[in-house]
């Protein structure tokens, strides 16, 4: 006895103890331990993953944005129009200024033609097959400047000539240089562009003409293809020989900015409208573009990792629980309950780690991937045509481990604390969970009030982040509510059920058990609950897109000239065009639109004019959000979208002087009075995320504004038979032109083609969707299997008792369809809840638009159909297994 009592006084070490303890629950349940790691790499996986793409767009983006626009100190822009060409001598000549670059600014459509035009076949036949091809094509920048004056501002826009061409090619009309991609657009390779001494031929559309010019030789700028002409030249294919689009400036070495612009500000040719803007405003404009986007689908991309934090705590809590008589027999042993409590987190820190790793590793190569297939464009249209090297950052490889190890660490919290809590002596008994404490409501009360008072707290610079965080309290507070609902849901259980005796055993043990049974559903419940939230809010934009679509697009026709771009006002038709299109048989009514962007802050993008018949019997009808309001007042009404009120501030009735201001030039330009602008009505619009502005035609024209038009509504009198294309280029036809190259589409074809880029945009979004699902199933099967098979005694006992291996079964299934139920019903609920904030809170505050939340009810079905079957079969399967044979032999343990 002496020497039992001396070995039991001096115990192995407690480090060497809790380390063999660990191992071997990894060796007992690899697939425990599989479960977590899993959960936790694709969680950071995907995350990472999402951010070294948009990263790695984002900076190749922004570095052909600096390579196309240089390195200026100072930008000179117009809020709308030009610059007068006045200004030009007088910046140059101002103290303080080195040098001013004059830049003139455009867009065509180089035909599909154009490879085999440029490659020598440019005969006969090429004006019809580029007339045929013009709907389809690539879009062209085109720069004009002086080439004398471009090294030491945008030297990667410096004409480069071809060996053998003549340096008067530098200033020649119809030279162009061309960048590497523009190359590539014509199937041309820096070799085979060189051609002859005189330079190959190429042809693009400008304003629906087809111009032939040749390429003198390239230039070294990145990104998109840029093409760089001698400015009098484009002045002279523009027919803007008084404008300019900006002046870049460089300073002497003793200038400073503030000096420099007010000397600007007292020069006879400036004017008010005139912005002066650094060389940073264009890279924070590009981030601002697509900031809303890159942080809505990085938040999403974290969803599989929440997720992945409910299925650690699954995981953990049943291997707590399986584990309760280890736990208590180290306590006996002297493990403190801290140190019982940092075992769980120590085993849960090395699975965080583990499972980091492989995610940064498994992430960094779906980001390659997806740069090498997909490009830099995630689906929002924000770096289209980008094709960006992988830049990798340790820094936020760092950031994003951390973060699965937190995301591990928070699943262990609870698993940890009931290793630290339970009793030794009762549980080495078997009474350590004989019992539950009755749930309490008031922690997830006030998880769910928080949630609601943070959803109506405003962005924190641009980004919905208290949004956020109400979405996740929403659903800890949700699934610290669980408990409770389960005997809600239970205490309204007819009492004949409990007279049977098999839904009796489902329906005890599930009352007797709710923490088990939180533990079983909280994955499927976090993952449930963020599909059904991004199913309606899809749902809800799709179909507040497609009423948006029959508003903006009354006519069943729509004309244009080819050659349109993403500058508004580079592709323009005659002013009297929808009267020559009228007056063509078979056309019931045309009505002319234009398009152009005003620029009002130099930290914020441009916003664009959208100028329509909006009085009157062919008053266009928007798709109001409030308004229009009637006002007997004085001044010109427009209507603004919700971007625009929301970044200005401003609502129906409102004065707005800052519009005012933007019109000064172009009023006194044409000799016409400056008027003053209000608030008439507030209208919903999903193209344009800085905002659009309606004004009438006749107010626009009234103002000085420019009558020729973008765009042509057709209304035929017969949908079946509309006017063919050619008619319409015939009936354009000026003087001494050729026929102008039109692009025709009717109305559905803009709706199909608006719908195709939503879908591709949301793409990711459903991928996202579908694994953190996938990542909740496998939790709610892992969580199934293990608690079933961890009762075997339990089987084992009904069998002695009578019951056959069909009513175990039954049982099992039973407590499966409750559990899951239960989970679905959760779930939905609180999908719904975060369903409202995505819709009306972060939505608005994220991209600055509306819509109505709509319900896809047989989707919501269609899902709750699949998480309870999956269960149901899931715990059926594991039941199989668990009342087989050795369940019998497993009470033995007990005698």
């Amino acid at each position: 006895m002496n020497g039992m009592a001396r070995a039991l006084s001096s115990p192995p070490p407690l480090f060497l103890l809790l380390t063999s303890f660990s191992w071997q629950e990894l060796r007992q349940h690899p697939w425990r331990t599989a479960t977590a790691l899993l959960a936790i790499m694709l969680g950071v996986a995907l995350g990472f993953a999402v951010h070294v793409i948009n990263q790695s767009a984002l900076d190749e983006f922004s570095r052909a944005v600096r390579s196309v626009n240089g390195q200026p100190d100072m930008q000179l822009h117009a809020m709308q129009g030009g610059l007068p060409l006045a200004l030009y001598p007088q910046v140059a000549q101002t103290r303080g200024v080195a040098s001013a670059v004059p830049w003139m600014e455009t867009a065509v459509l180089l035909p599909l033609t154009g490879a085999s035009q440029a490659s020598g076949d440019a005969g006969a036949r090429a004006p019809k097959r580029a007339a045929q091809g013009a709907a389809q094509g690539t879009m062209l920048r085109v720069l004009g400047s002086d080439a004398l004056k471009l090294a030491p501002v945008a030297p990667a826009l410096m004409p480069r000539l071809f060996e053998g061409g003549s340096r008067l090619d530098l200033f020649a009309p119809d030279a162009v240089f061309l960048n590497a991609a523009a190359l590539q657009a014509l199937q041309l390779s820096p070799e085979q562009a060189r051609g002859t001494p005189m330079g190959i031929p190429v042809q693009w559309l400008l304003n629906g003409q087809l111009q032939t010019l040749r390429i003198a030789g390239t230039v070294a700028a990145s990104g998109a293809p840029v093409a760089v002409m001698d400015i009098a030249a484009l002045q002279q294919k523009l027919q803007r020989f008084e404008q300019l689009d900006r002046i870049d400036i460089l300073l002497t070495d003793s200038a400073s900015r503030s000096q420099v612009g007010t000397a600007l500000h007292a020069l006879p040719a400036w004017q008010g409208q005139i912005l002066i803007q650094q060389p940073s405003d264009d890279q924070q404009r590009v981030g601002e573009m697509s900031r809303a986007y890159r942080v809505n689908l990085t938040v999403l991309a974290l969803v599989a990792l929440f997720t992945g934090a409910f299925l650690v705590f699954s995981v953990l809590a049943l291997s707590v629980a399986q584990r309760a008589p280890q736990f208590a027999l180290l306590a006996v042993l002297g493990a403190t309950p801290r140190q019982r409590m940092a075992l769980v987190l120590l085993e849960a820190s090395v699975l965080g780690l583990i499972g980091s790793a492989a995610g940064i590793a498994l992430g960094s190569l779906l980001a390659w991937l997806a740069l090498q297939m997909l490009g830099g464009d995630l689906g929002g249209g924000f770096f289209a045509g980008v094709q960006p090297a992988l830049q990798w950052s340790p820094l936020a490889a760092l950031v994003f481990g951390l973060l699965g190890v937190a995301a591990t660490l928070a699943g262990a919290w609870w698993p940890a604390r009931s290793a630290m809590d339970l009793p030794p002596a009762a549980t080495l008994k078997g009474l350590g969970s004989s019992h539950e404490l009755a749930p309490r409501i008031w922690p997830a009360l006030m998880l769910l009030a928080s949630s609601v008072a943070l959803a109506f707290m405003p962005p924190v610079a641009g980004i919905p982040l208290a949004a956020y965080i109400a979405v996740g309290l929403l659903l800890l507070g949700g699934m610290a509510a669980l408990p409770w609902l389960l005997g809600a849901v239970l205490g309204l259980m007819p009492s004949s059920l409990l007279r049977q005796p098999l839904s009796m055993l489902a329906l005890e043990r599930a009352r007797r058990m709710r923490r088990s049974t939180t533990v079983a559903v909280g994955g499927v419940v976090a993952s449930l609950s963020l599909a059904v939230a991004l199913t309606v809010m899809v749902t809800s934009f799709r179909g507040s897109m497609m009423e948006w679509l029959d508003a903006v697009l009354p006519a069943p026709m729509y004309v244009r000239a080819a050659g349109g771009s993403s500058r508004a006002d580079a592709a323009l038709l005659p002013a009297d065009a929808a009267q020559r299109l009228s007056s063509l048989p078979g056309i019931a009514r045309a009505q002319a639109m234009r398009s152009s962007t005003l620029l009002l802050s130099p930290e914020r993008p441009a916003i664009s004019i959208l100028v329509r018949p909006l009085k009157g019997e062919d008053a266009q009808q928007l798709p109001w959000v409030q308004g229009p309001i009637n006002a007997s007042r004085s001044g010109i009404p427009v209507h603004i979208s919700e971007a625009v009120a929301q970044l200005y501030e401003l609502q129906p009735g409102d004065d707005w002087p800052l519009l005012s201001k933007a019109f000064s030039l172009q009023t006194q330009t044409h000799k016409a009075q400056a008027a003053s602008f209000y608030i008439a009505g507030i209208w919903r619009d999903y193209v344009r995320q800085f905002g659009a502005i309606a004004l009438d035609w006749q107010d626009y024209l009234s103002l000085g504004g420019d009558a020729r038009v973008s765009e042509i509504a057709i209304w035929p009198l017969s949908p079946q038979a509309p006017p063919t294309q050619q008619d319409m280029e015939y009936a354009l036809t000026g003087a001494g032109q050729a026929p102008p190259t039109l692009e025709l589409v009717s109305s559905q074809a803009l709706r199909e083609r608006s719908l195709r880029i939503f879908d591709r945009s949301f793409a990711v979004t459903y991928w996202l969707q579908a694994v953190a699902i996938g990542i909740g199933l496998f939790g709610i099967a892992a969580s199934f299997s293990a608690q079933v098979l961890a009762r075997r005694k339990e089987f084992g006992l009904l069998a002695h008792l009578g019951l056959t291996r069909r009513n175990v079964l039954t049982v099992v299934a039973a407590e499966g369809l409750a559990w899951t139920a239960l989970g679905t019903l959760a779930g939905t609920l609180l999908g719904l809840g975060v369903a409202v904030i995505l819709v009306h809170v972060v939505n608005p505050q994220s991209f600055h638009w509306t819509m109505e939340l709509r319900l896809p009810l047989l989707r919501l079905l269609g899902l709750a159909a699949a998480v309870v079957l999956a269960g149901v079969v899931t715990a059926w399967l594991a039941g199989r297994k668990a009342a087989s044979a050795d369940a019998v032999l497993a009470v033995k343990e007990d005698w």
